[in-house]
């Protein structure tokens, strides 16, 4: 199935060479970071360990401007120029197909495999519904004494524009189409984390071999460091203060967890958050957040999304039947619960 051709990991032999190589006069590598605050509209940080500052430098730099370009093909909000990127895509909807770049084909190919994969619990089609919660978590977010749902009979007649057979790719064209003038992408379900799987491929195709990088959160580690596996820490969604749930080591692997205490909005005292569940068109209430560890960050990501919206035995049945996928569920009773194999992972 070609949904596991991703599931493999990098080796890091790189790195276990050059650290030997430091016994006969090889320069031993620093710990080195930056961070960005302007791609995927959060915060970018990039740790990594390299001989020298120069080739530190020049990874990050090449690495932010391979994120950039994912940021912008990815955004359903602006245009840039010399550029079709998904709004260009949902702009033409019943008009006409585009003209994209391969990333938009690969990124669409993998949202039609985790709706099957997940019986549609993600899906990148849903734009018309997700738009609607959009405009009011902005509006209430903006002025929170006048903050209000979207109506449910407007959710639903955009829930009949969610059709994913509607989007029509052609790949021998490079085009893609919606059949569906009502219907609009929207990938932020799994785009950030499948533009991360695939920026730090290049990296260490570029030769990077120590590296962790967050985007917003998203977690996906290159390769260890020098005294062994990065690590990653699961929030505690019911006290940011209180430190980690979990600290889960990670050696060319994904972490992503999806949250309700990430991004959400106050209506009449209760708070509603912007995971959307495609059967009821509302804020998912199953749990808290939804932690995931897998080799892929694009598939890590989607599938925090498409747990958080099942119910845990539902989740725990598809997480286990995946090879190198463990998770972690936080109930909103304060109770956690854990795949088979995810505490051999935490310290």
């Amino acid at each position: 199935m070609r949904l596991f051709g991703f599931l493999r990991r990098l080796a890091p032999a790189g790195l276990a060479g050059c650290l030997l190589a430091g016994l006969a006069g090889c320069a031993q590598p620093q710990r080195q970071s930056v961070s960005w605050f302007d791609v995927f509209d959060t915060v970018t940080i990039l740790q990594g360990y390299t001989t020298s500052e120069e080739e530190f430098s020049e990874q990050a730099a090449a690495l932010k401007v391979d994120l950039t370009e994912y940021h912008q093909l990815y955004d359903i909000y602006n245009s840039y120029p010399d550029m079709n990127n998904l709004k260009t895509v949902n702009d033409n909807a019943g008009v006409a197909p585009v003209q994209v770049d391969q990333k938009i084909i690969d990124l669409v190919k993998l949202g039609r495999e985790m709706y099957e994969l997940t019986d549609g619990r993600v899906n990148i089609a849903m734009g018309s519904v997700l738009s609607l919660w959009h405009d009011a978590r902005e509006a209430g977010l903006a002025n929170p004494e006048s903050a209000a749902l979207p109506g449910m009979e407007a959710l639903e007649e955009a829930a009949a524009h969610t059709d994913i057979d509607q989007v029509i790719l052609d790949e021998e064209a490079g085009t893609i189409y919606l059949a569906d003038p009502e219907m609009r992408l929207d990938v932020g379900s799994l785009g950030k984390g499948y533009a991360v799987e695939m920026v730090c491929q290049a990296a260490q195709a570029r030769g990077l071999e120590s590296a962790l990088l967050s985007v917003g959160g998203n977690l996906r580690a290159i390769g260890e460091k020098p005294e062994g596996p990065w690590a990653g820490g699961v929030e505690n969604p019911w006290d940011s203060e209180a430190g980690s749930l979990f600290t889960v080591e990670l050696t060319d692997c994904a972490l992503v967890t999806s949250g309700d205490y990430q991004r959400y909005y106050t209506v009449d005292g209760k708070q509603y958050h912007h995971i959307i569940d495609p059967d009821t068109l509302m804020p998912a209430t199953y749990f808290d957040s939804v932690t995931v560890r897998c080799p892929d960050s694009g598939m890590a990501d989607g599938l925090s999304t498409a747990l958080f919206n099942m119910p845990l035995e539902e989740g725990l049945e598809l997480v286990e039947s995946l090879e190198n996928v463990e998770a972690a569920w936080m109930l909103p009773d304060g109770s956690t619960r854990t795949s088979s194999g995810f505490s051999q992972w935490c310290r």
